[in-house]
């Protein structure tokens, strides 16, 4: 296994380091003076540029400015953002968490309702229930996401007023940062409008989450459907069976924790597709996260912005796709089995 895990960390070095490559050879194509693009200083006075090709070395050839870029890269500098003056990391720090908890409110979401209805697919004789689920997450996956934030929007936002369009939270609330995340700052909050400032914090998350969870509910459904289909065959189920065991007992213990880990290995594949959806979704609800951020970056031609908004997603989707595929390969008796047989 420590063989293993060095060669996901191998892998997660070298996929990075090849990311750092392409970012360096994209940044020279940036129609500016590489100094600005890799600093964000519009105006260097003479001793700031003298620093600057110092720490870049761009008096020299390209392989030693890489190499000079992907250390003060490594290092946390990304520079300084060319609206605002200030610097990118800290900018980023900022907006990270919010994307995080969109995120991983989404997840939750398409997999509460997702395995539950795959199951049902599976287990139900009635094709009507079979072919109404699969209707469904076919419609839900052929959507466009632009297209169902704005019904979302229009309908329980615009029409029916039930839910906010945009933002993170109500204004009037103001909540300390202690996590990052909202929901769990409202929580923690020793303001006596703690538990309202959490209820509308909640409200606005519901309409971007309900329209960034539909891609991997979708793949959910249809994933647990299929695996379940699969393993309710298996030799060991028709042992329980005929043990007499109850059908939710065989399906909760024996089928379903089998069931979940191809569903693991499809959501590691999709991170990306999860991203580009993510951006979509914050723009549409001016969600203060990574995407909108970004997004607003390449309007303004912010180019340390764009810079480290990219490194940061692409780091973030190449650790989570290994660290899935290490915890499928840690969950799968099968996969552990050819793991210690090769080693």
């Amino acid at each position: 296994m420590a063989r293993y895990l060095l060669r996901r960390l191998n892998l997660f070095l070298a996929t990075s380091m090849v990311l750092f490559l392409v970012m360096f050879v994209v940044t020279n194509q940036f129609p500016a003076e590489p100094s600005v693009v890799l600093t964000g200083i519009q105006s260097p006075n003479p001793s700031e540029m003298e620093t600057i090709t110092q720490d870049y070395h761009l008096n020299k050839n390209k392989i030693s400015q890489f190499f000079a870029y992907l250390q003060q890269r490594l290092s946390g500098d990304l520079g300084i953002s060319i609206t605002s003056q200030t610097p990118v990391i800290d900018e980023l720090t900022k907006v990270l968490p919010a994307s995080f908890e969109l995120g991983f409110f989404a997840g939750f979401l398409a997999l509460l309702f997702g395995i539950p209805l795959g199951i049902l697919a599976s287990l139900s004789k009635n094709k009507i229930t079979q072919n109404t689920i699969m209707a469904v997450t076919l419609t839900g996956y052929s959507i466009p996401v632009f297209w169902l934030g704005l019904s979302l929007s229009l309908w329980f936002g615009v029409r029916l007023g039930w839910l906010p369009i945009s933002g993170q939270i109500n204004l009037l609330y103001e909540i300390n940062s202690i996590t990052g995340f909202l929901l769990v700052d409202t929580l923690l909050s020793n303001s006596e409008y703690a538990m309202s400032a959490f209820l509308d914090a909640l409200h606005h998350i519901i309409l971007p989450a309900m329209t960034l969870a539909i891609l991997p509910f979708t793949v959910v459904v249809r994933i647990t459907r299929s695996a379940m289909i699969s393993i309710m065959e298996k030799t060991y189920i028709k042992a329980a069976e005929a043990r007499g065991l109850h059908t939710s007992t065989i399906v909760l213990r024996h089928a379903l924790p089998n069931a979940l880990i191809p569903v693991l290995k499809n959501l590691g594949l999709m991170l990306g597709a999860f991203a580009s959806y993510a951006i979509v979704v914050e723009v549409i609800f001016s969600w203060p996260g990574v995407g909108a951020w970004l997004v607003s970056g390449i309007y303004q031609r912010d180019y340390t912005v764009i810079q480290g908004g990219i490194l940061a997603v692409a780091l973030i989707i190449i650790f989570l796709s290994i660290l899935i595929e290490v915890m499928h390969t840690a969950l799968n008796p099968i996969s552990r089995k050819e793991l210690y047989a090769s080693n």
